[in-house]
């Protein structure tokens, strides 16, 4: 790593509530001092988090197509999904549309999953003293568990192939707003994604239809998807990472 490079450290005196806004921004940050939250609202972390609330017994996040693939030689009963640009990959049984995860499709089963982006900010992220899965779907759930655990945060964005999005930059100012006045310390990327949540919280859904990742998505005949992925609170369910497992956190 180069000298140059400035080491975002947690303030002393309280807990840090930091905002890294894509993985490329990953090294700026001393990752094993926090909690990490990993944000992927067009798609993959709202299907992980309505996939663990519709019984899944766990989700296993790798960050390339072959070792998806590889699970199948294993001889195990996993579905495997597996997504790049949008698209499902030719071969797998489904990509990472919540669509996929009902309680039909994946009660009891284990994924194996590749997304574009938010299984490549998890694995950046794996240094962290633990990582949770956040989405709109369990937006107050995950906030009021953040409280209780007295760590320092960081909320990291999956972005679209390392660069700067809306809609996780919004969600993770969504969740910098639950935790005000609760002593936490923001940088001015929590501070400038709290003001984008304020602009855009009447109606989140109007908000983000200019997005690049949503006009992406809307090509591709699933606008259903998008409106899926900004409803709020219809889960429980905090997917934590436990060694290659994401599992429901009890």
């Amino acid at each position: 790593m180069s000298n140059n490079i400035d080491i975002q450290t947690p303030p002393s005196g309280g807990r840090a509530a930091h905002v890294c806004l894509t993985p490329a921004l990953l090294p700026l940050f001393n990752v094993e001092e926090y909690i990490v939250v990993v944000i992927d609202i067009f798609r993959a972390t709202s299907s992980i988090c309505y996939g663990i609330e519709n019984g899944a017994e766990a989700i296993i996040p790798v960050s390339q197509v072959e070792e998806c693939s590889a699970y199948r030689e294993k001889g195990l009963d996993y579905l495997l999904a597996a997504e790049r640009d949008g698209k499902v990959v030719d071969g797998f049984d489904f990509g990472n549309s919540p669509f996929s995860y009902t309680a039909q499709k994946v009660a009891g089963k284990t994924v194996v999953l590749t997304t574009t982006n938010g299984t490549h900010a998890l694995h950046l992220s794996r240094s962290a003293k633990k990582i949770v899965i956040g989405s709109f779907l369990n937006l107050t759930a995950l906030s009021i568990w953040l409280k209780t655990q007295h760590e320092n945060i960081l909320l990291v964005c999956a972005g679209w192939k390392n660069n700067f999005n809306l809609e996780d930059t919004l969600f993770a100012g969504a969740v910098i707003e639950h935790l005000k006045g609760e002593g936490y310390v923001p940088d001015d990327a929590a501070m400038a994604a709290n003001d984008l949540f304020q602009v855009g919280k009447g109606d989140i859904n109007q908000y983000l239809k200019k997005t690049s990742h949503g006009e992406r998505l809307k090509k591709l005949g699933i606008e259903k998807d998008i409106e899926f992925c900004l409803q709020v609170d219809i889960t429980t369910a905090i997917p934590v990472l436990q060694g290659e497992r994401l599992v429901r956190l009890v």
